[in-house]
């Protein structure tokens, strides 16, 4: 069922003309459960991946012994996923609960050294046809996303580390049967649940803190007291949900500069991945075909993930694809 964003609840270019130079466009990939096959846009489904491709892999020093069993986290969700349909809903049953017990957090993979290669996860794969708006080049037709199980990278040892593939599909004749996966991850959040997606493309505008500052003073005052009105953080700015494209929302630092390390160039957003389509503060942007059950389980959580602190941005150099992309998490 494709998924409808309802109109902004007021035009805010009208009120700030000079907000009409800003607007981007952005797709909201709206993931829900399902089954998607190779040949379609998806999270965390199926890859159309060369047979005498390598997988991609982590080789970053890391710990990587000890977390969740890959399979144990699917193995859970198919359990739980199956018990909440039930009716009544009573839950997992007794013997459930007996297995769920079992799938817990260990030193799993001893044997595993701090180098060696570990699987990368797959994410998402986007095809250009279903995304308009995704930067392709080389001919390329389809880019594929790929993060660790782990978020132990970067200065901080806390950051997730990414790596992307673009292609030709048409070049793929032989594709793999089965995609590797690690045999343990650092966070069960890290796992994408298969999602078809329906995307929609929607305008953004800056996050509120991104703007000139005479420009913000003006917004503050023309919302009023701030349990009155739209808000232009919540309801005016950026989509909430997984999407490609537009701005980033900086909700938890202040916006920081991004530019490309090679060439100096802005980074612009290309994937963002959020642990939420909506929460009670950007309910504006339900789907309208959501909104008769928007409280259903996993109405807005539906690929089960949260990348760092619940949302990952990945920015790349809109001049070359090759140059270094960038993480921002919040």
């Amino acid at each position: 069922m494709p998924r409808t964003t309802p109109p902004r609840p007021v035009d805010v270019e009208a009120a700030f003309p000079e907000l009409a130079t800003m607007r981007r466009a952005t797709t909201r990939l709206h993931p829900r459960p399902g089954t998607p096959t190779v040949h379609e846009s998806s999270v965390g489904g199926p890859m159309l991946w060369p047979r005498d491709e390598p997988w991609p892999v982590c080789t970053i020093p890391h710990k990587r012994g000890s977390g969740y069993r890959y399979s144990d986290v699917l193995r859970e969700r198919e359990i739980l996923e199956r018990a909440w349909r039930r009716d009544p809903r009573s839950g997992p049953n007794s013997e459930e609960r007996e297995v769920l017990a079992g799938f817990e957090r260990g030193r799993h993979a001893p044997q595993l050294a701090d180098t060696d290669p570990i699987p990368m996860i797959a994410v998402a794969q986007l095809y250009h046809h279903d995304v308009p708006g995704l930067p392709h080049t080389d001919g390329g037709d389809l880019l594929q996303v790929f993060w660790c199980g782990f978020e132990r990278h970067g200065e901080s040892r806390h950051e997730p580390h990414v790596q992307l593939r673009r292609r030709r599909s048409r070049d793929v004749t032989e594709m793999l049967d089965q995609r590797p996966a690690p045999g343990v991850v650092g966070r069960e959040e890290l796992v994408p649940s298969a999602c078809v997606l329906f995307p929609e493309e929607v305008i953004e505008h800056p996050y509120f803190m991104s703007l000139d500052p005479a420009l913000q003073e003006r917004i503050a005052a023309w919302e009023g007291p701030e349990d009155a009105g739209d808000r232009y953080v919540s309801d005016l700015s950026t989509a909430p949900g997984w999407k490609v494209g537009g701005y980033i929302a900086w909700n938890l630092t202040a916006p920081a500069p991004l530019n490309c390390s090679a060439c100096g160039t802005e980074l612009r957003p290309l994937l963002t991945a959020d642990e939420r389509e909506w929460d009670p503060s950007t309910t504006s942007w339900i789907p309208v075909e959501d909104r008769p059950d928007p409280d259903t389980m996993r109405a807005n959580a539906p690929t089960q993930v949260s990348p760092g602190r619940g949302r990952l941005t990945i920015a790349v150099c809109p001049h070359d694809p090759h140059h270094p992309l960038r993480l921002v998490t919040q």
